[in-house]
């Protein structure tokens, strides 16, 4: 018995030495293996890269290969700080939409000259849809005497200069009615008048002239406002003037405008001028007026209004018993604008970058190698034996 159990004890310590062994054989093989998959997966990802290293002895540097370097980043740092420019910038989007606006008033910046027509029968009226009607507006308006040359010599409220001349008409034409029976064409006129009409005689002997500016505030309607001699008694234009082709309503268009400005606004009357010589007549404007919104970046919202505008000049004749003006008709469109300042997207501004720096770089790096064989060739003795 004890003979067996010795017997198979044996046994079994060899069984294990023996399988000890052929384990540890099978762990260099093991370690051979994973390192040549890591060998392996290390070249395939070297395999990969698309900007080999050259070594440094194998370089060779040139004169050409300097000055197209030279030239290739001037021109690259000159397209950077234009992309970085036009990044910086805003641009505008604009959108319509049905104005809704309603019960709002329609504000009119006005800058005019008129260098033949005296400031004391220079008169604004406006007249609505909604039948509102105002002669010689006094409302924020001022008026500046100019002399011939155009240089100022008074300032003063374009208060109502005329008023006591309505006043004098309707009390004349009330006279004029009730005394038509005894004593027909009968008019007078008051101290107040006589000296009115000598002192415009006298400025228009002078050559003065005159500069109105000021905002009018009208109905947020179509209508029109002008700019003439209507709030005068037409006997009172008359004795100054003589007649109504005798009136000059040449003029300067300094400023016209239906709000404040927005950055990109052109008023298309800004700086017109019109100058009459030997001949009078009337001048309409017709404008159509746009609303429209201005978004800044910073979300402030500038309601402000655009318009176009169309002109027409009728001379006068003997015939015609209108006096001339200057008119301005205007009408508002029913679609509003919203204009609104965007900035641009970081990676649209990468994207060009890149497109802008890469093309140069390799644009340069082709000059370089045409430029290197051009010269190479030119210089080597053998290619010019060939060229001859």
């Amino acid at each position: 018995m004890r003979k067996r159990y010795i017997a198979v004890g044996v046994y079994c310590q060899r069984k294990s030495r023996y399988s000890y062994s052929k384990k540890s054989s099978y762990l260099p093989d093991l370690r051979k293996l994973i390192k040549r998959r890591k060998m392996g997966l290390k070249q395939t990802i070297r395999s990969l890269d698309a900007f080999p290293r050259t070594e440094e002895h194998l370089l060779q540097k040139t004169q050409s290969g300097a000055l197209v370097s030279v030239v290739g980043l001037v021109i690259m740092a000159t397209l950077f700080i234009h992309e970085l420019t036009y990044y910086l910038t805003t641009y505008t989007v604009h959108e319509m939409s049905v104005d809704l606006k309603r019960g709002e008033t329609l504000p009119i910046h006005i800058n005019m000259t008129f260098p033949s027509l005296p400031c004391d029968v220079a008169s604004i009226d406006a007249i609505d849809l909604s039948g509102k009607h105002e002669v010689d507006l006094d409302t924020n308006i001022w008026k500046l005497r100019l002399n011939s040359h155009g240089h100022i010599i008074g300032t003063k409220y374009l208060s109502d200069l005329v008023e006591k001349q309505h006043t004098t008409r309707n009390h004349d034409d009330k006279e004029h009615h009730d005394g038509s029976a005894k004593k027909p064409h009968k008019f007078s006129f008051d101290k107040d008048a006589e000296n009115m009409i000598n002192k415009v005689k006298k400025a228009l002997e002078n050559g003065e002239g005159c500069r109105v500016y000021g905002v009018l505030d009208v109905q947020r309607v179509a209508g029109n406002f002008h700019i003439s001699v209507h709030a005068l008694n037409i006997y009172v234009a008359q004795m100054i003037f003589g007649g109504a082709k005798h009136v000059n309503v040449s003029h300067m268009i300094h400023d016209l405008s239906f709000g404040p400005k927005y950055p990109g606004l052109h008023n298309p009357l800004d700086d017109t001028v019109r100058i009459l010589h030997d001949t009078s007549g009337t001048f309409k404007y017709y404008i159509k007026i746009v609303p429209t919104e201005y978004r800044y970046i910073s979300k402030e919202v500038l309601p402000t209004n655009q318009f176009s505008v169309s002109e027409y000049f009728s001379p006068m004749n003997e015939f015609d018993r209108t006096w001339p003006a200057v008119y301005f008709l205007y009408d508002l469109s029913p679609i509003t604008v919203t204009i609104k300042e965007e900035c641009r997207s970081f990676l649209h501004f990468i994207t060009r970058l890149s497109a802008v720096l890469g093309g140069t770089f390799a644009l340069t790096g082709m000059l370089d190698r045409w430029m290197y064989r051009l010269i190479k060739a030119l210089t080597t003795p053998s290619a010019r034996g060939a060229y001859r």
